[in-house]
């Protein structure tokens, strides 16, 4: 399996690393990285600076795609854009044109889109940019709920932690289930998530909802769980007034915004107290709330429960026995 990168300026590490990674571990046997089961470019005329300042190197000019089983085309910070260098677009055609397929990891999705390549396809974004996608396309259908599609020539991926199931998932077609298998082994992981798992997120029933507005400030309030801005300011991000964004969340919702957001910063906390050993104090913290007492009178209003009563209940801590050293030296 082969596989040409091009990373756009800002591009997500995570999604690269993760996908690259995958392969390299299922390249070879003994760690030892030669290319020989996959293999790999990373395409450009220029260094790339990455959205977190690590600068990486190109190992070749653009290559003619037919080298190649596949084409990423690696995203970031950028997806904003409304335009994309020349170039990339003339060579996404190119490699489309030659019936190579196109991967978007993480909002690359965004520029193969832009080039006009997504048309009848159905686009996995990230549900921290699902909104902005179905802006700039609003005849591409997009789903936030998945960590991957593929689509035949067009593979699209969320990012992050997805990247590196999209990759396994390749690597199974190619090179068989043993060499995905090897890369897992090598990466601690506990196997290979479906293209169906869902994303990491605690609202996806906004599918449900119609009001854009609605949608786009449930998704601002996903965004600042830790830091939530008053409602006039998710209003005025709406462009509308604080009293119609009241209206139409109780019509969509029937609950008021800060009602609601309260209640996600609230989920957001049982989810933390059940899934982390964070201290009370961290997880009020990370949900917005001005200290652990604040956090725990409006848990308990919520859930009949205090945080900490809650988390023994849901989740008890798992009992570790010692092994003394001598069973240990005698084993």
């Amino acid at each position: 399996m082969r596989v040409g990168f091009v990373l756009l300026e800002s591009f997500t590490l995570n999604a690269f690393s993760g996908f690259i990674e995958a392969m390299r571990l299922s390249a070879d046997k003994g760690g030892r990285s030669r290319q020989i089961a996959c293999g790999w470019e990373i395409m450009g005329g220029q260094d790339v600076t990455a959205s977190c300042g690590l600068k990486i190197t190109p190992t070749s000019d653009l290559a003619d795609p037919t080298q190649f089983d596949y084409i990423a085309v690696c995203g970031g910070n950028g997806y904003m854009e409304r335009r994309q260098p020349r170039w990339l677009d003339d060579y996404l055609h190119r490699a489309a044109a030659a019936g190579t397929p196109l991967i978007g990891l993480c909002t690359g999705t965004f520029n193969i889109a832009r080039a006009g390549l997504m048309e009848g396809y159905v686009a996995c974004v990230h549900w921290n940019v699902f909104e902005a996608f179905s802006e700039q396309f609003p005849h591409i259908q997009a789903v936030p709920d998945r960590i991957f599609i593929h689509a035949g020539d067009r593979i699209s991926c969320a990012g992050s932690a997805g990247a590196c199931d999209l990759a396994l998932h390749l690597i199974t077609q190619h090179c068989g289930h043993e060499k995905a298998q090897q890369s897992i082994r090598h990466m601690m992981l506990q196997g290979v998530r479906p293209s169906t798992h869902p994303q990491a997120h605690f609202y996806g029933e906004m599918q449900n909802v119609q009001d854009s507005a609605v949608r786009r400030v449930v998704h601002l309030m996903e965004q600042s769980l830790n830091e939530p801005p008053p409602v006039p300011e998710l209003a005025r991000q709406a462009g509308i007034s604080p009293r119609q964004l009241d209206r139409r969340f109780i019509a969509a919702l029937n609950q008021t915004p800060s009602r609601y957001f309260r209640d996600m910063r609230l989920r957001y906390g049982a989810w933390l107290l059940t899934h982390t050993t964070d201290r009370i104090a961290q997880i009020a913290a990370d949900t917005g709330f001005a200290d652990a007492a604040h956090f725990s009178r409006a848990f308990r209003a919520l859930y009949d429960a205090a945080p900490q009563a809650y988390r023994t209940v849901m989740q008890p801590e798992p009992q570790i026995r010692e092994v003394p050293d001598q069973a240990l030296s005698a084993a």
